[in-house]
């Protein structure tokens, strides 16, 4: 693709209006070379990647031509996300875990440009003879520091061993390398470091809350009640944990969702949605929620529980202050508990229970079980909401469209009345269920 195509895509097609300085700098790169690109979570470096990627690409010619690997569901569909409006002309697919297997082999059916993918389905592909890399020219290892730790390095080896075509390699990460993988091309790798330019610790408030007792859920709730009006996620370190807490915070009246590792996958992607669209602007969520996620305007972070690590103390809070915005972390202690030699604290705050502009939802979210797959499009959900919903076009919120469903953001006022109304009406000729998530 040329660049002027792609930076003119961005423009039209994403939020962003400008690039920043990082997603400039890899916007120069030649398209042959390995790079590392060094950069904090929540700096754009997925789009940063995405323009010589794109601008490495031939156009369709029934081949795949790029491959992204990335460590997590959730990072390989945001990934997807990104490269889609972009790439024109070139099919991008996802592969992951949890995902219809035939549903992946059906979108094979022709063949697509690039394929994002977590390292074992892509290699569970390949073994079952569904796909040829033998073409692929351009390679992402997107958080290969994170592939790394959760043990995926086996993986991506023998993945990497079948791309004998490679021209251009690129390996994202938020900490420095010790040396490019001996299975990727023998090519001196220049680093392109953005970790320490404008990083988000720069753009964040780290508050202390002291708890008067062990049992910290009561400080929660007065913290919440006291916030501003906003997107929040409440950190813990176990899933039963994170159980406990979401349903004391829901016995409170405040709008809140769940997500880790015990629920099943359209659970998880149903409760970034209603985090994203403000229908439950609070999610309780464990580190799994700490990388990999799209989330815009998150204004504050919460440590139930003090992160384990260094690196996740990192990434949750990572969460916050993305793109040049500014955000809040709250930390809850108690007495006794030791503070880790990680986490320093600008000011102590005593929450009050009480707030001018509190966090609420206004925004309800309408579930449809048609999508993609039965050839509806976002142009369809609106002008059926306007149409037969009587809806305004800036009444309708985020759409969230998938393979075979589609998540739209509501005034939450309407939301039953929406459902009554719709449910007999059909959209594109088709029957659909129409009910609030």
């Amino acid at each position: 693709m040329k660049q002027t195509e792609i930076l003119d895509n961005i423009r039209k097609r994403t939020r962003v209006t400008e690039l920043n300085p990082m997603q400039k700098r890899m916007s120069e790169i030649p398209v042959r070379g390995t790079f590392t690109l060094l950069a904090p979570t929540g700096s754009g470096k997925t789009l940063a990647f995405a323009i010589p990627l794109l601008k490495s690409l031939a156009p369709a010619r029934g081949q795949v031509q790029a491959v992204v690997i990335a460590p997590s569901r959730e990072l390989v569909l945001q990934i997807a996300e990104v490269i889609r409006p972009i790439a024109t002309g070139l099919k991008t697919v996802a592969f992951y875990g949890g995902h219809s297997m035939q549903e992946e082999v059906n979108s094979l059916a022709v063949t697509p440009d690039i394929i994002v993918a977590t390292p074992g389905r892509l290699l569970d592909h390949i073994k079952r003879g569904q796909l040829d890399l033998g073409t692929v020219s351009s390679l992402v290892l997107d958080e290969y520091d994170k592939a790394l730790e959760l043990g995926f390095a086996d993986e991506m080896k023998r993945v990497c061993r079948r791309l004998t075509g490679l021209k251009l390699v690129i390996l994202t990460s938020a900490t420095p390398l010790a040396a490019i993988p001996e299975y990727l091309p023998a090519s001196e790798p220049q680093v392109i470091d953005f970790s320490a330019t404008d990083t988000p610790r720069r753009r964040m408030q780290i508050v202390r809350v002291e708890s008067p007792s062990r049992d910290k859920l009561n400080t929660l709730g007065d913290l919440l009640h006291s916030l501003p009006n906003g997107r929040v996620i409440v950190f813990a370190n176990h899933r039963e944990s994170v159980e406990r807490i979401y349903d004391a915070l829901k016995k409170q009246g405040l709008p809140v969702g769940i997500y880790h590792g015990g629920l099943d996958q359209n659970d998880r992607e149903n409760a970034i949605v209603q985090l994203a669209n403000g229908s439950t602007p609070i999610l309780v969520s464990t580190d799994l929620g700490a990388r990999g996620l799209d989330i815009p305007e998150l204004s504050a972070v919460i440590h139930y529980h003090m992160p384990v690590s260094p690196e996740a103390w990192t990434h949750r809070n990572g969460r916050t202050a993305r793109q040049e915005a500014k955000g809040d972390i709250y930390v809850i202690t108690a007495e006794g508990e030791d503070i880790p030699y990680y986490i320093t604290t600008d000011r102590d705050y005593a929450p009050t229970g009480h707030s001018a502009d509190p966090i609420r939802s206004e925004t309800a979210t309408l579930y449809f079980n048609v999508g993609k797959k039965e050839k509806i499009s976002k142009g369809d959900i609106v002008g059926f909401l306007i149409a037969k919903g009587g809806l305004t076009s800036d009444e309708i919120g985020v759409i969230t469209l998938r393979d075979h469903s589609a998540l739209v953001g509501i005034p939450r006022a309407k939301g039953k009345s929406l459902v009554d109304t719709l449910g007999r009406e059909r959209i594109k000729n088709t029957r659909a269920k129409i009910s609030l998530l």
